[in-house]
């Protein structure tokens, strides 16, 4: 796991007391596990602004016991009838979570470190 940003980092972002009543250290910790997660591209150093203000909101929603949850929410098919008493229902993956506003704003941050750039050519020798 690779430590994107720190306590410190997240105070300088968010002040003081982002943390609530949650433990800041195992919510700094969980925060720089979901980004080395979900960067899959090298991240200069210094670590870019953006990945510091996307572990702080991550951190802030782990804090709050957000991250992590073991709740049903992908949907794997949905159908709607546009018949009379019009329908819709939704399967749902099993272990798949609702991303939480503090994620979705985290994922959109580091965008440009998550996504693959070119085309990776492979020859079989």
């Amino acid at each position: 796991m690779t430590d994107f940003i720190t306590v410190a980092d997240v105070d300088q972002a968010l002040g003081q007391g982002w943390a609530g009543s949650g433990d800041p250290v195992l919510a700094v910790t969980m925060a720089n596990a979901w980004l080395t997660a979900k960067l899959n591209r090298p991240v200069a150093d210094p670590t870019p602004n953006s990945i510091k203000l996307a572990g702080a909101q991550v951190a802030k929603e782990a804090a709050a016991g957000n991250l992590y949850k073991a709740t049903g929410k992908e949907v794997l098919s949905k159908t709607v009838s546009a018949t009379t008493g019009t329908s819709v229902s939704k399967t749902f993956a099993q272990g798949s979570t609702d991303l939480t506003a503090g994620e979705s704003f985290a994922l959109d941050l580091i965008a440009p470190w998550v996504k693959r750039t070119g085309v990776f050519m492979l020859k079989r020798i």
